[in-house]
């Protein structure tokens, strides 16, 4: 089940970001939202698969508050066995340039990321 999220923002001048990045704050939401963007529909189990890293529980739950906050959108068909697709939401969609700024900060900084030389080198 989703955390109850959102009860209040307490650090003014800074709540502005602080509800912003509540909207996106998990380890894995962004990248779920990068392969939405990029993809537009895309099945539950396909997700996952471009996602080895993150657990079945961690990627439905953090879905689940994606959704919940009105980031993406979620189509269960009634089939057996159900099929769960997922796109980006209108709102989802004003994200996007703030995800391709990430990215691009991240690629920048990549070095931040490389293994310390060892003394054994």
């Amino acid at each position: 089940m989703a955390k109850r999220r959102h009860t209040s923002l307490d650090s003014s001048p800074g709540c502005t970001v602080e509800a912003a990045i509540s909207l996106i704050d998990g380890k894995w939401k962004c990248v779920a939202l990068w392969y939405l963007q990029d993809r537009g529909t895309i099945r539950f189990n396909a997700l996952k698969r471009l996602m080895p890293g993150v657990t079945q529980r961690t990627l439905t739950n953090q879905l689940r508050e994606l959704e919940a906050d009105g980031l993406i959108n979620r189509v269960v068909y009634a089939e057996v066995p159900p099929r769960v697709e997922y796109s980006l939401s209108d709102r989802g969609r004003t994200f996007i340039p703030i995800l391709l700024s990430l990215s691009a900060w991240g690629e920048a900084n990549m070095d931040l990321f490389k293994q310390p030389a060892t003394a054994d080198a």
